[in-house]
């Protein structure tokens, strides 16, 4: 196995070309005395045991559907199995057959986990996982596939790896990717805030208990937003406008600072406290407790909008 993570996409089109990656990447891991995690469908995983008799038993197993249901507890899970695991791997290495689910996306869902996908290069790029994501042409959208081509540097077939032509660095997808779909915002529901950040975050934890009505979503809201406050401070903005809402059975909060962030990582928020200690780039707590977490910056100043289910959040529709 190369050093460092090693990042690999495997367009199949049948069972049969499925196996002809899974089975030997499996197998040679378990040869090498290297932890295996496959994490796919139920069809997928029951194939994959069956051509591996009795070594089955010696893979971790994980159904993709219940293996982190957003991508940052995705990320997440990816990063604790290494952590976890690597102390007696040779050489650390640990392998992951990781493919996500795809049918029943929303856009904006699709949108992350295509993010999801590109960022990895960045939040794994110091662990030593060899992980090879499967795409089934069968079922998978054709612009799903195509942005796969674009997020791994290798593509797989079989035992063959080759450099992805189409790859581009993670924060190049990034900026390629549409901004996310906005949630209908009715002004006269719609309640604004200006002040220092210590003013901002009691009047948006008001609103949010009025708005949550739940003592235990108020408390993780609560969390969220001291994150993303002391995250702002952190970088010398102490004044921004505040506005809370509530839009398809979510509470939203949206915080903007006329003050642009500088240097800021297009997948903040991805990275376990142990993984960033270095980097100090934060927000992964409010990454996982919101449904989700938008950060941008440009030149008018800088924009983070959150969002974690709120009342009637069961009766609501994906949003687009």
């Amino acid at each position: 196995m190369k050093s460092g993570f090693l990042h690999q996409g495997c367009i199949y089109g049948s069972d049969a070309e499925f196996l002809s990656m899974a089975v030997p990447f499996v197998q040679d891991g378990l040869r090498r005395n290297e932890p295996v995690l496959v994490t796919t469908t139920a069809a997928n995983l029951d194939l994959l045991q069956g051509a591996l008799g009795t070594q089955a038993s010696d893979v971790d197993y994980a159904e993709s559907a219940y293996f982190g249901r957003r991508p940052p507890q995705r990320a997440t899970a990816f990063q604790r199995y290494w952590t976890r695991h690597r102390p007696a791997a040779p050489r650390g290495a640990v392998r992951i057959l990781a493919e996500p689910i795809w049918f029943g996306r929303s856009r904006r869902e699709v949108a992350a986990w295509k993010r999801m996908e590109a960022g990895l290069n960045v939040v794994l790029a110091d662990t030593t996982i060899w992980m090879i994501c499967p795409y089934d042409t069968r079922v998978v959208d054709a612009a799903i596939v195509e942005d796969a081509l674009r997020t791994h540097p290798e593509c797989v077939a079989g035992c063959q790896a080759e450099p992805s032509a189409q790859f581009v660095t993670p924060a190049e997808f990034a900026k390629r990717q549409a901004p996310p779909p906005r949630l209908p915002w009715d002004d006269a529901d719609v309640v604004r805030f200006d002040g220092d950040l210590a003013a901002t975050r009691r009047h948006v934890l008001d609103e949010a208990t009025r708005l949550l009505q739940a003592e235990d979503s108020e408390a993780m809201f609560s969390i969220a937003v001291g994150e993303a406050m002391a995250y702002l401070h952190q970088r010398g903005i102490e004044w921004v406008t505040a506005w809370v809402r509530l839009a398809a059975g979510r509470v939203v909060c949206t915080v903007h600072s006329a003050q642009p962030l500088d240097d800021l990582p297009p997948f903040v928020g991805f990275r376990t406290p142990a993984l960033c200690e270095q980097t100090g780039e934060g927000l992964w707590l409010t990454n996982q407790i919101c449904e989700w977490l938008d950060i941008s910056s440009d030149d008018s100043g800088c924009t983070i909008e959150l969002a974690v289910p709120g009342p009637h959040h069961a009766e609501e529709h994906h949003v687009d």
